[in-house]
This record gives structure tokens, C-alpha cells and sequence, in this order.
């Protein structure tokens, strides 16, 4: 593999369960340091992904980190898992279910009609478990120490929205989104239409704009390959 990290580069990687996109860029950045022999080099990820979601992040070295910002802003696109009948705080399971809720009205007809109200622009409010700032701390850090935050709705886009399995309590989705959007919220959202309540069980990306999670690598794959 012949790159140019300092001239810039742009690596496709396929975040694994349970690494943070901070610890996916830290990795890289001492690896292509080490390996290369280099006192410092430029590595910055477009767009985060959750610890418990798993695909494509778009990572930039060198001079391609100046177009960070260009790939954020690109549609994304995912599929995951929502369970019906319950709710945690974080929205997904980096929290427990704690509120239950009754499911026996909820039939396929609601699921996949419900879904068709979550297209096009629409007002969300981020997960109190989340990196947006509130006065310059994170959001999830003031959650951690208990602290009463409100979070104001924003202004996203959802080009789609499909149930792709029911498998009650569970169901299977894909989505195509703008910048900004969080799935988790989205899923919570969803099971207050359905007049129960739902938290996210899974998450994968599988594309930003052009760029899909099938021609990406796994972080130790790429990492042996420098």
C-alpha cells in the first residue's frame, strides 16, 4: 500500500462495536506515526459514530482534513435494529430500559404506516446522551452527573424511512438522512407516534454520500496493510 499521509489521504473504515470514532482516530494516528517514523501527523474522522454503532467512518490525514467539513455535511445512510415497548435514557443500550410501555395495539399496519410520518424535514431534539455542547460542555457529561439540561429541537431531513422486518418486539429499518441526524432520537420519536415507546438495539452506517462501507477496511486490516 503506497499513501501519502502528510500530502492527505482519505481511508475508509468500518468502526467495530464498541470503539469510539476518537479511539478509531487516536489508533491510526500513533500507528502511521510509528510506522512511518513520523513526530506528528494530521487524522480527523468526518462524522461520529456511537460506541455501539458499527460502520463507515470517513478519516482524513494530512491536507484532506481541511475537507472534514465537506464530508460531514454529506447525506448518510444506516440500518439497524428498534425495539418496541420500552425506553432507556440514552435512547440506544449504553443504558438500560427503564420505562415500559403497552404494545397491544401495535400491529404492522401502525409500524409501517408510522414510519411514513418521520420523511422530510422535521424538528429533533438530540439525546440528553450525546456530544452536542450546552454551554461549551458535552451534553453526555452533564447527564453523567445528573444535571436537568434543556436541549432544543433542530432542524433535520430524512429523505427515508423504511421498516425493512417486523419481528415484534423488534424491527428492522434503513434510513437516509441529513447532517445532524440522530438515529436514536429518531427511533424514540418514532415509538411515542406508535403510542408506546422504542429505543434503538443496533446501528450500522453504511454509506456517506458516495462513499459505502463496502469498500471500506477494518482498522487493524488497514493498519497491518501501512
Amino acid at each position: 500500500m503506497n499513501l501519502d499521509f502528510q500530502n492527505g489521504e482519505i481511508i475508509l473504515i468500518d468502526k467495530e462495536l464498541n470503539w469510539t470514532s476518537f479511539d478509531v482516530v487516536s489508533k491510526l494516528r500513533n500507528s502511521i506515526k510509528k510506522k512511518l517514523d513520523l513526530k506528528k501527523i494530521k487524522v480527523g474522522h468526518a462524522g461520529t459514530l456511537d460506541p455501539l454503532a458499527t460502520g463507515l467512518l470517513i478519516i482524513c490525514t494530512g491536507k484532506m482534513t481541511k475537507r472534514i467539513d465537506e464530508f460531514s455535511c454529506l447525506n448518510k445512510t444506516y440500518t439497524g435494529k428498534i425495539t418496541i415497548g420500552s425506553t432507556t435514557p440514552s435512547y440506544d443500550l449504553e443504558t438500560k430500559p427503564n420505562v415500559y410501555y403497552p404494545t397491544d395495539h401495535i400491529n404492522d399496519e401502525l409500524i409501517l404506516n408510522t414510519a411514513k410520518k418521520f420523511t422530510g424535514k422535521i424538528l429533533q431534539k438530540p439525546p440528553i446522551f450525546s456530544a452536542v455542547k450546552k454551554d461549551g460542555v458535552r451534553l453526555y457529561k452533564l447527564a453523567r452527573r445528573g444535571v436537568d439540561v434543556k436541549v432544543e429541537k433542530r432542524e433535520i431531513t430524512i429523505h427515508d424511512f423504511t421498516i425493512t422486518s417486523i419481528n415484534f418486539p423488534e424491527i428492522e429499518f434503513s434510513v437516509c438522512c441529513s447532517k445532524g441526524t440522530y438515529i436514536r432520537s429518531l427511533v424514540n420519536d418514532y415509538g411515542k407516534e406508535l403510542g408506546s415507546g422504542a429505543h434503538l438495539s443496533e446501528l450500522r452506517r453504511t454509506s456517506i454520500g458516495e462513499y459505502s462501507v463496502d469498500k471500506s477496511y477494518k482498522l487493524m486490516s488497514f493498519i497491518r496493510k501501512i
